[in-house]
């Protein structure tokens, strides 16, 4: 009787001390990090994230967002993604040259005619490989998300080619944007996206590329001229994760928050298209910039420009992916 009382003591005192863990369990902290404004598209769809998932996986998962490079900036995100500082970033496709040379796909200028064909390539069997592309660097992508086609900007108006010449243009940190730049005789300037808006005030660069939701986020427009709407290129986001991090969480979380980032994704993505378009509407009504549109016969000078940049990117690229790009601009393409 005594062994019995003593076994079951023990049992109790077992699923006690099991109870009092499982209460005690803390939830899984995912730090979010992002460099631009909690109303951009990337700054949206990183709250909606936080919403879904904690709504999602209660008590289990708690999504700490860090936008306008409160946590880290341009220059650190990546490294702090390495280190685990930081466990989600949706940084700019233009950032991952040095983990993955095909990416660099995204920054060819006039490469993509429009946003639907920007879908039918990410989507579409190439564009999914892109993603597991930096896997063996510790770089897992999880999602594209969209925030739109790049305009030019300017302290003087850009009609043709060769009204760039000469002007210092501020670029991400890109060897194909460089390039763009180069290509039309004008100087491209690496800058982080938080000193774009003092570079232009001094003059330190004279003019810019960005989507309309980011000049106005920025407020770009109170210190440029002219904006160009060259549709010229694109500025898209991929969102990534540390691969140890994500492949280290519980499989049914882990199965969830997929879930729940192929949700959000195509919200940001619906909603990316809309802001940019109440974004230039607020540029106009500002009334401080000139917005230049191109005729046809413009907008082909801009793109012959341009198009040298494809061939010298072409090895380290992929020849093959250019050509799936270009094919997503057909509609109807069988798998673009």
């Amino acid at each position: 009787m005594l062994k019995l009382t003593a076994k079951a003591l023990a049992c109790a005192a077992a699923l006690s001390f099991a109870g009092l863990i499982q209460a005690d369990e803390s939830p899984i902290i995912i730090k979010f990090a992002h460099v631009v404004a909690e109303h951009t598209p990337k700054g949206q769809g990183a709250l909606l994230f936080k919403k879904m998932a904690e709504e999602r996986l209660p008590g289990k998962v708690r999504v700490e967002v860090y936008p306008n490079s409160s946590l880290f900036g341009d220059g650190k995100e990546m490294e702090a993604l390495m280190l685990g500082d930081v466990h989600m970033l949706a940084p700019s496709l233009a950032k991952f040259e040095h983990y993955a040379k095909a990416i660099q796909i995204f920054d060819l200028p006039f490469l993509f005619d429009d946003m639907a064909a920007v879908d039918r390539f990410q989507q579409g069997p190439q564009g999914q490989a892109l993603l597991k592309s930096m896997e063996s660097k510790g770089i897992t992508g999880l999602a594209y998300w969209h925030n739109g086609m790049k305009q030019l900007s300017s302290n003087k108006p850009l009609y043709e080619p060769k009204d760039a010449r000469g002007l210092k243009f501020r670029v991400q940190s890109s060897a194909v944007l460089d390039e763009q730049f180069k290509a039309l005789r004008a100087a491209p300037r690496k800058m982080s996206f938080a000193e774009v808006y003092q570079g232009l005030q001094t003059g330190v660069v004279n003019g810019t590329e960005n989507t309309w939701s980011n000049y106005e986020s920025q407020k770009v427009h109170e210190v440029q001229k002219y904006m160009t709407a060259s549709d010229h290129g694109l500025i898209d986001y991929m969102v990534i994760t540390n691969t140890k991090f994500w492949n280290g969480l519980p499989t049914d979380i882990r199965t969830e928050l997929d879930a729940v980032l192929a949700e959000v994704s195509v919200e940001v993505n619906r909603q990316a298209a809309e802001l940019n378009e109440r974004s230039r509407q607020t540029i106009v009504e500002a009334g401080t910039t000139e917005i230049i549109p191109l005729t046809p016969e413009q907008r082909a000078k801009w793109r012959d420009a341009m198009r040298p940049v494809w061939k010298k990117f072409e090895d380290e690229i992929g020849a093959d992916l250019i050509e799936a790009a270009e094919q997503a601009n057909q509609v109807g393409v069988p798998g673009a």
